[in-house]
């Protein structure tokens, strides 16, 4: 079964910056309300199709988060990219000369953030330059009291916890409550339970923590200079504090015990859990041979090639799908801007805790009763949603 949409995206544009030459694109996968949401990455060779495969991976992140009850009505899925690598020199210059491109998308239906090489904050000031009022202004006419409920998330993204913004925390959250149920699942303590990360910005960062706080042992973590290793567990804080604004460690913060190795020894270093949290296809069918691991957990959007992910499922890997798990980020975001939550840690925290609980369970008991894999049961979760929210909604009214 196919869950995801068969047809067409409803809208995919490529744009040429001017200055540069250097692409753009936005995918609206569909509409829900007349709105769609989606975050806004900037890397060196972003493509079309990585675009609308995220768009459709929105689309399903949206559905599963349906509550009948709740004040938050999932919206429609869509997602924007820019080719350009985030520390270029030029790179700032080309994003807000994309969202100026993308104005009259952002202001009538398109609400998007911080996604793969971009803060929030980056893309809060260029939005501006862009002459937008918010990069989620069209969800506004859908709240009740947009005034109360802009105050609400601004609040939030004023909240730092230990240092560290609210807002950068929520998504490693989701991850990290989504490799402890899986552990709790499989009887498995977290003690002594070893774990490595790829990437430590955003999502990688926060999931290094909770996983960390939680007692789970991070031995490896991999950014853009190679691998940090140390089988007795690594000071994660103290690398969360030597990190430069793309997740980049100093290494003048390693301890003695400390082993800077090649970039891919993250695959290898004998960890039971794998976090890829950086880029897209991070494994693929040259170095899925190399994971040890007895779970793959996909903080990233699409880190696991299909192919990859068949051979590791052949092996007995289990591969926990990004739609599932890195979902908190944009539930959190409207969440709180619906009001279901205030901007208050812990009630996010616990808000998050419960939602993926619930969704991993439910996803690895669909797997186990229909013997296939956590992505498929994913996507058939997903196909029973997608029909209800459209009755109820209309994809594009």
């Amino acid at each position: 079964m196919n869950p995801r949409p068969t047809s067409p995206p409803l809208l995919s544009t490529t744009w040429t910056d001017p200055v540069t030459g250097r692409r753009g694109f936005l995918v609206v996968d569909r509409l829900v309300r007349g709105v769609c949401s989606g975050g806004l990455r900037m890397r060196a060779g972003c493509t079309l199709e990585e675009v609308t495969g995220l768009a459709r991976g929105m689309t399903m992140k949206e559905a599963l988060h349906y509550e009948p009850g709740a004040r938050y009505v999932p919206l429609g899925g869509a997602k924007g990219g820019i080719d350009c690598a985030p520390h270029d020199p030029e790179a700032y210059g080309v994003l807000v000369r994309y969202l100026h491109a993308m104005r009259p998308y952002i202001e009538r239906f398109w609400t998007t953030g911080e996604d793969l090489g971009l803060t929030q904050d980056t893309v809060d000031r260029a939005a501006a330059e862009a002459g937008l009022v918010s990069s989620v202004q069209a969800v506004y006419p859908l709240l009740d009291d947009e005034r109360a409920a802009r105050q609400r998330l601004s609040d939030a993204f004023a909240v730092a916890v230990d240092g560290i913004g609210l807002d950068e925390l929520v998504g490693g959250c989701g991850v990290a409550e989504s490799v402890l149920a899986a552990l709790d699942r499989a009887g498995v303590p977290y003690a002594g339970t070893r774990v490595a990360v790829q990437g430590l910005g955003t999502m990688g960062g926060a999931t290094a923590r909770f996983l960390g706080r939680a007692g789970l042992r991070v031995v490896a973590v991999a950014d853009v200079k190679g691998t940090i290793a140390n089988p007795d567990g690594l000071d994660v804080e103290a690398l969360l504090a030597a990190r430069d604004t793309f997740g980049t460690v100093d290494r003048s913060a390693l301890r003695p015990g400390d082993a800077e190795l090649p970039g891919g020894a993250w695959l290898e270093t004998g960890a039971e859990v794998l976090v890829p949290a950086a880029v897209s296809y991070a494994i693929d069918t040259a170095n899925q041979h190399r994971v040890t691991a007895r779970w793959v957990v996909e903080a990233a959007n699409m880190p696991v090639v299909a192919e990859a992910e068949e051979r590791l499922t052949e092996r007995g890997v289990t591969v926990l799908p990004d739609v599932v798990v890195n979902s908190c980020t944009n539930a959190w975001w409207w969440w709180t801007l619906f009001g279901d939550i205030g901007p208050d840690p812990d009630e996010a925290f616990g808000r998050i805790r419960r939602s993926m609980r619930t969704l991993i369970d439910r996803m690895l008991a669909r797997a186990e009763a229909d013997g296939g894999t956590p992505r498929a049961a994913a996507h058939a979760i997903v196909a029973e949603r997608l029909p209800v929210i459209a009755e109820r909604f209309g994809w594009y009214g």
